[in-house]
């Protein structure tokens, strides 16, 4: 994407939504902060701390799409892109990138129960069967316009089945790419993309085939789920 700066280059706002136990931190949205940054449009991208009540995350995002005076994209990872399925299902203005988007997080997460620690800020808590219920509340069944979302999965996600994903949102533009890891490989290669998705373009790259990155071989951290 050519370099520019102002409105003229994105006139819509972004938000990125983390995982389970991230932060504005995490891998994905210090990309994203960077980009725009090198653009100049460093006050477009908001990138909240979110609690870890699923409520309480939703409230707060709901007040910073009410506050923006652009049109948002949100940017949902991992558990973040089930709050943003949720958002958009809600709310017809909203359209939203999905990164290896968690379906079903409230049955993933039964296997969190308990003490639990953030990944990035070392906050202590315990994940209880209210969590999960808040979770089961924000569920959606349909997607009632296909064409609000784009979802990109890379099918070596050690944490979420890409298939789910894949079949959930089977009606909407989609990046499968084979290999990768739950936290997205080379993320910054679709950047651009979510760019133009965010001005109601699809621009996407070609899906070449990556290494499977295993937890392991990863050297950083990003989300749990």
């Amino acid at each position: 994407m050519k370099r520019n700066t102002g409105e003229q280059m994105l006139t819509s706002n972004l938000i990125y939504i983390h995982g389970f136990n991230s932060s504005p931190q995490s891998w994905k949205a210090r990309l994203l902060q960077a980009g725009m940054q090198r653009l100049g449009l460093a006050d477009q991208l908001q990138v909240p701390e979110l609690s870890h009540w699923p409520a309480q995350a939703m409230e707060q995002l709901k007040q910073l799409v009410a506050q923006s005076t652009r049109p948002v994209t949100l940017i949902g990872s991992s558990l973040g892109g089930y709050y943003a399925n949720w958002l958009v299902e809600s709310q017809p203005d909203l359209r939203a990138v999905l990164v290896n988007p968690a379906v079903a997080p409230y049955r993933l997460l039964e296997a969190w129960l308990g003490e639990n620690e953030n990944l990035y800020n070392h906050e202590r808590y315990h994940l209880t069967r209210e969590h999960l219920l808040q979770l089961q509340m924000l569920d959606t069944q349909r997607i009632q316009d296909p064409s609000r979302y784009l979802l990109l999965v890379q099918t070596a996600d050690e944490t979420l089945d890409y298939r789910d994903a894949v079949n959930k949102y089977a009606a909407c533009t989609q990046f499968v790419q084979e290999g990768g890891s739950h936290g997205f490989e080379q993320f910054e290669k679709l950047i651009p993309a979510i760019y133009a998705f965010a001005e109601g373009r699809i621009d996407l790259p070609p899906a070449t085939p990556l290494p499977v990155v295993t937890p392991e071989q990863e050297n950083r951290a990003d989300e749990a789920i």
